[in-house]
C-alpha cells in the first residue's frame, strides 16, 4: 500500500482533480441552463434544447479531460466503475485501484462543494438541485435499466476502440459523443450518472439519496458485463491497457500490454 502511494500519488490526485473538474463544469452548466432565473434558460424554454446544450457541455468537458496532460497520465477513468472494470481485467494493481476509487469519490465531492461555494443558492435552485441523479417519472426500474444500458454501451465502446491502435486515439471523442447523446436522450429516465462517485458528490451536499443504490450498482455491473463479453470474444490478451489515451509520452502505471510498457510501469 505504502509503495503504491509513494510511487503513484500524482495519478491519484489527477483522478480526483479530473472528476472534480467534471463536476464543476456540470454544476455551472446546470445553473446556466436550468436555473429558472437564468437568462439562457429563459432564451431556451425547450427542455430538449437545454439537455442538448448540457450534453455538449459535458461531452466537451470529458473530451478535454481525456486529452489533457493529467488524463493522458492517469488514464482518465474519473469513474469507480471504470477502474473496477480494469481491475477485473487485470490491467490495474489492487492498491492502485483502491486509491483511484477513493480519489474519485473525494474529487467528485470536492467539485460540488467548491461549486456550491462559488454559485451559492443557484446550485440549490429548483431545476438544478445540486445536479442530483434521481429516477424520472417512469420509476426506479426504468432508471436502473437506463443506467445499465448506457454504462454497458459506454464500456463496450471504450474496450473496442481503445484496444485497436489505429482507432485508440479517438477513444475520448467517442466517449464525448456518447455523453452528448446520453444527456440529451437518457437523462429524463435516470439523471444520467454512470458513475457512483458522481452521484455521491451531488447526493451528500444535497442530502438527497433517492434510489442511490441504482447508481452504485447498475454502472459497475454493466461495465463488468461489457468486460466479460469482450473477453469472451477477444480474450484477455485483447485488452492492452487501462488508459483511455495511451499514445503519449506520459508514464503508464498500469499492467500494460503495449510493448515495453510493462518495464516502464514496474519501474515508475
Amino acid at each position: 500500500m505504502l509503495l503504491a502511494l509513494n510511487r503513484h500519488w500524482p495519478e491519484y490526485l489527477m483522478e480526483a482533480a479530473e472528476l472534480g473538474a467534471f463536476m464543476i463544469a456540470a454544476c455551472v452548466a446546470a445553473v446556466v441552463l436550468f436555473d429558472e432565473v437564468s437568462p439562457v434558460a429563459l432564451l431556451l424554454p425547450s427542455p430538449i434544447l437545454r439537455r442538448l446544450f448540457m450534453g455538449c457541455a459535458m461531452g466537451g468537458t470529458a473530451v478535454a479531460i481525456v486529452y489533457s496532460p493529467w488524463g493522458k497520465q492517469s488514464g482518465a477513468h474519473f469513474n469507480p466503475a471504470v477502474t473496477l472494470t480494469f481491475l477485473l481485467l487485470g490491467k490495474i494493481a489492487p492498491w492502485d485501484a483502491a486509491f483511484y476509487v477513493l480519489s474519485q469519490f473525494a474529487g467528485g465531492l470536492a467539485g460540488v462543494l467548491l461549486s456550491a461555494a462559488i454559485l451559492g443558492n443557484s446550485l440549490a435552485a429548483p431545476g438544478v438541485d445540486y445536479i442530483v441523479t434521481e429516477p424520472g417519472p417512469e420509476g426506479t426500474l426504468v432508471a436502473f435499466v437506463g443506467e445499465f444500458t448506457i454504462s454497458l454501451l459506454l464500456m463496450t465502446a471504450v474496450l473496442f476502440i481503445s484496444n485497436r491502435p489505429p482507432l485508440a486515439a479517438y477513444t475520448g471523442w467517442v466517449v464525448g459523443m456518447l455523453l452528448v447523446i446520453y444527456v440529451s436522450v437518457e437523462a429524463p429516465l435516470s439523471g444520467m450518472s454512470m458513475n457512483p462517485a458522481r452521484t455521491f458528490g451531488s447526493a451528500l451536499p444535497a442530502g438527497v439519496w433517492n434510489a442511490w443504490w441504482v447508481y452504485f450498482t447498475a454502472p459497475p455491473l454493466a461495465m463488468l458485463a461489457a468486460a466479460a463479453l469482450y473477453v469472451r470474444v477477444h480474450g484477455m490478451h485483447g485488452v492492452l491497457c487501462a488508459k483511455l489515451h495511451h499514445a503519449n509520452a506520459k508514464r503508464c502505471i498500469f499492467l500494460c500490454g503495449y510493448e515495453g510498457d510493462r518495464t516502464k510501469a514496474s519501474a515508475s
